[in-house]
């Protein structure tokens, strides 16, 4: 009689027990729904995205040049002499015309004086001479020979003359001098060098262009660079010449370009740092460079669509600038291209966004 209630108790509970779990399993059955809509939202991938936006794009080509003086000349007596006077300063700024340098002129005085003596002599000898053959007392023969010498009398005086005025050196355009290289007192022979006189109220851009990029460049078009000793300014140049003919080894023509340099700050011989803008567009369509999704032949990149799903998208690509590409078709102002977390996407990938860093992607 023992046995047989401790069976009917220990029925009694294992059936108590199969109802409770049957019970808990059944009460769980029902919120088994609501569980996994959460799940399908846990599994939107977080994405940080950008808007697309229109801005000014640039195809611009570094190069480097250099600088060039406007005008420069190395100054040289054209004639032998002693220095007398030395009117400049080095380093000083003069003016057109302005006297440089003098030469002790006494000997090319004195020499002026005696051909213009000559001269008188020979002019009155011709004059005579003229008198004479009128009245056929002289041949054609004597009044030619004092023709001819009054005439090489009259050439010798204005050759003198010349020598004369070479003997002072005067500026040919206003500038600044350079180092003198010669001394008062000093004994100089012809094509001797005085100084440098150079021009940098305007300075002059060289620079060899390669041939590829010829089409793009026309005169008036804007320079744009920078030089190592105010590495903070940027300086901005005109075009206005563009060789007609390349220089055969390096196929490159040589540009110039021109700015005023009212300041002085360049000077002739600094390297220019160019940035030459080919193409500008005021207003592409640009994204970071990291939306480009590169898929066989094809470039996409991923759209959000208005119900939070990753929409794949072709694309046709333009420059290719510093971090960002210009987007020539294939997306809209104001979409938003995904930037970070494309390695978990897929076409209708539901996303979450996570941010934008618009500001940062579109810095200059």
């Amino acid at each position: 009689m023992q046995r047989v209630g401790t069976k009917i108790a220990l029925g009694f509970l294992l059936g108590s027990l199969g109802v409770g779990v049957g019970c808990k399993r059944s009460s769980t059955a029902p919120g088994a729904a609501p569980g996994a809509a959460a799940g399908a939202r846990s599994m939107a991938v977080q994405v940080v995205t950008v808007e697309v936006r229109a801005q000014p794009v640039r195809e611009i080509v570094p190069l480097v040049g250099s600088v060039a003086a406007n005008e420069i000349v190395e100054l040289k007596a054209e004639t032998e002499g002693v220095v007398k006077e030395i009117a400049f300063e080095e380093g000083g700024r003069v003016a057109r015309g302005a006297l440089l340098v003098a030469l002790d002129e006494t000997k090319a005085a004195a020499e002026l004086a005696e051909t213009e003596a000559n001269l008188k002599l020979g002019e009155t000898t011709f004059q005579r001479a003229e008198q004479l053959l009128r009245d056929k007392l002289i041949s054609q023969q004597e009044y030619e020979t004092a023709s001819a010498t009054f005439l090489r009398s009259k050439a010798t005086v204005e050759l003198m003359r010349r020598r004369l005025r070479d003997s002072k050196v005067y500026a040919p355009f206003a500038g600044i001098t350079a180092a003198r290289q010669i001394s008062p007192g000093q004994v100089i022979s012809k094509n001797t060098a005085l100084t440098t006189l150079v021009d940098l109220d305007t300075v002059k851009i060289e620079v060899a262009i390669p041939e590829r990029y010829l089409g793009q460049l026309q005169l008036g078009q804007k320079l744009e660079f920078k030089v190592d000793a105010f590495p903070t300014n940027r300086f901005h140049g005109e075009v206005y010449f563009i060789s007609p003919q390349l220089e055969d080894r390096t196929r490159t023509a040589l540009v110039k370009a021109r700015l005023a340099n009212p300041d002085g700050k360049l000077r002739g011989g600094m390297f220019a740092k160019l940035d030459l803008t080919l193409t500008l567009r005021e207003s592409a369509l640009v994204i970071p460079e990291t939306a480009i999704v590169n898929n066989a032949d094809a470039t996409m990149v991923f759209v959000v669509s208005s119900t939070n799903t990753a929409v794949m998208k072709p694309v046709v690509t333009g420059l290719r600038l510093a971090g960002k590409v210009e987007i020539l078709t294939g997306l809209n102002a104001g979409e938003s291209v995904i930037v970070e977390g494309l390695q978990k996407l897929g076409p209708g990938s539901p996303v979450k966004s996570a941010g934008s860093n618009s500001a940062q992607a579109y810095q200059n």
